[in-house]
């Protein structure tokens, strides 16, 4: 197990973009997963690979780059490594970009599960407010230990791993109809 986290902070410091990217894509498909076999219990015989395949595209094209990007930004917006600076990019990243970046998901993967407009104006509103009070139960507390303890190149990773739980989640509410 050291080893390969070894070999992950090497290609960490080597290709973060990259990293990044696959592992946020890699991860919502393990959410996927998890969510279809756990939380829904389909089997393996029901399992629908194309949802995992859309959900896996969503965490490379969207969810890998904008939280990374995302990370970019706020360590440029609130400056320092302090206590005070943790609490205040977990209440920008909270109270600004978290209910964006809600939103923004559950319209793309209604748009790619072929929800017409109207339809995913309609999933939003019944799924948004539930998935928002989830997100402040888990994110505050993981944001606050995140923006103090880790670096910032491993930050997305950090968010990713805790994110399997809340992949599975959010892939489920996403693709509830």
């Amino acid at each position: 197990m050291a080893g390969l986290w070894r070999g992950y902070q090497a290609l960490m410091t080597k290709y973060p973009w990259t990293v990044q990217i696959v592992t946020a894509g890699s991860l919502v498909g393990v959410g996927d997963v998890i969510s279809q076999q756990l939380i829904e219990r389909r089997g393996l015989a029901n399992h629908n690979v194309q949802r995992t395949a859309k959900m896996m595209s969503i965490g490379f094209f969207f969810v890998g780059p904008v939280i990374g990007s995302w990370y970019k930004v706020l360590d440029r917006l609130v400056v320092g490594g302090t206590k005070s600076a943790a609490m205040k990019k977990m209440l920008v990243d909270q109270l600004c970009f978290a209910p964006c970046f809600l939103g923004a998901f559950l319209c793309i993967s209604g748009a790619l599960n072929g929800l017409t407009v109207e339809e995913n104006v309609t999933k939003l509103r019944r799924d948004y407010t539930d998935a928002l009070i989830s997100n402040y139960y888990l994110w505050p507390p993981v944001q606050i230990a995140n923006f103090y303890f880790i670096p910032l190149h491993h930050r997305l990773a950090v968010v990713q791993v805790v994110a399997v739980a809340w992949n599975s989640y959010l892939t489920w509410k996403a693709n509830k109809m």
